[in-house]
């Protein structure tokens, strides 16, 4: 549930962006949750001819734990309070400044596979917040003792900058207290978008959500990652956990996530077999501009390929945390950003129209309460249009795209 303020906090942070592909806007707002721990990274020139778009929402909450400095005679000369865990929102920060770093530095990205660098990056970040170095960097991000701890200990233990230069991925190991930190028991979601080209790739861990609007109708480009969906609850049993109440082990009602590395303790299991994994859903949707070809061939390359292709039908994209998706559905969504584009030309002023419509006026329902984050991503003409033939394989194909609405 979280803890709640006894009024909202309503302050946006907003932000808006283009380049010769798109333009976006941005807004985030804490709403009536006690702290703000949802995070979000938009880059119009993740390289030449790609942008990156992503939205993060921690969950967990850190616990204090009370230490006495004892003098050698046992006499007590100072009492310290100690975070001993960090809270989600450190984990959802983590993400937004390392997860497209991790992308762009895959071998993958280079040879232009999208997935597969998408699939790493998001394993990465879990193995990147263990150990001294990964305990160091979320303390730097963190609060209080943490952040002075982490700075710290940045100053003692941290590589010289020749011994880093060794290191192929830049990530250098790091002896220290922390040596044998086994990650944060709090986690995040992750939900991203990359457009190239005529081209979108999403990849999601957890309930934020991506949706296109094509023609004005949405389509889900993510799926919600709840514990009782029949594949989600298949690898949570085999891996030894239970789903109680509709929470993973009585305690979290996600199924995938970075972080939360309590649930991803099982040495005999790899990573996407854990009772949690980070590994995200990629868009199977693929729409080539495939001329002559029978629909059972085009419905191959639709389970093969990892890209949506854009055509003239799609106006827009847009991401959320699951602040919105409580309060709107994807279709509710796009025909409110829809009505609002008709008035409004400056994207993030859209976006925090969403929150506007989503804050609950108290906290009783639950709805309306949490954290609100969203990106919306507009596409700009011309994009090469769909021929009849490939007009009538997206017709035929809609049905399978619907069902994950």
């Amino acid at each position: 549930m979280g803890v709640y303020l006894s009024t909202p906090k309503t302050e946006k942070f907003s932000d808006d962006g283009e380049n010769g592909r798109v333009r976006y806007g941005l807004s985030s707002m804490q709403g009536w949750r006690a702290t703000m721990e949802d995070a979000h990274a938009a880059l119009t020139d993740l390289d030449d001819s790609t942008s990156f778009f992503g939205v993060y929402d921690g969950h967990g909450e850190k616990h204090e734990v009370s230490m006495s400095v004892m003098a050698p005679d046992d006499r007590i000369i100072a009492d310290l309070t100690e975070v001993c865990c960090f809270a989600g929102k450190v984990v959802s920060k983590f993400c937004a400044k390392y997860l497209h770093r991790q992308i762009l530095r895959n071998e993958a990205y280079s040879t232009g596979d999208l997935g597969t660098s998408l699939r790493k990056a998001f394993f990465r970040m879990d193995e990147m917040m263990r150990g001294q170095r990964g305990w160091r960097e979320l303390a730097v991000l963190g609060d209080k003792m943490n952040k002075l701890s982490g700075m710290i200990e940045g100053l003692i233990w941290s590589p010289r900058s020749s011994e880093a230069d060794e290191q192929v991925d830049d990530w250098a190991f790091e002896e220290g207290p922390h040596s044998d930190f086994s990650g944060p028991t709090s986690g995040s979601t992750a939900c991203v978008a990359i457009v190239r080209n005529n081209q979108v790739v999403v990849a999601n861990a957890g309930d934020s959500r991506c949706v296109i609007s094509r023609k004005g109708e949405a389509y889900n480009l993510s799926r919600d990652h709840k514990p009782e969906l029949e594949v989600e609850k298949e690898r949570i049993l085999k891996a030894g956990g239970f789903i109680h109440a509709g929470r993973v082990n009585g305690s979290l009602n996600l199924a995938r996530a970075i972080g939360d590395m309590e649930f991803k303790q099982n040495k005999f299991l790899p990573a996407e077999k854990q009772i949690v994994t980070a590994s995200p859903d990629i868009n199977t949707v693929c729409i080539l501009k495939l001329i002559n070809t029978s629909l059972h061939a085009y419905l191959l390359v639709w389970l093969l390929c990892d890209q949506l292709e854009l055509c003239d039908d799609d106006e827009f994209l847009a991401l959320a945390c699951d602040g919105i998706w409580d309060c709107m559905s994807s279709q509710q969504l796009v025909d409110f950003v829809h009505e609002q584009l008709h008035s409004e030309a400056k994207l993030s002023a859209i976006c925090e129209r969403v929150f506007d419509r989503c804050l609950a006026p108290s906290t009783a329902g639950g709805e309306g309460c949490d954290n609100m984050t969203m990106i919306l991503v507009q596409f700009k003409k011309p994009i090469a249009s769909a021929s009849p033939v490939e007009e009538e394989q997206i017709s035929e194909s809609e049905p399978a795209v619907n069902e994950l609405k």
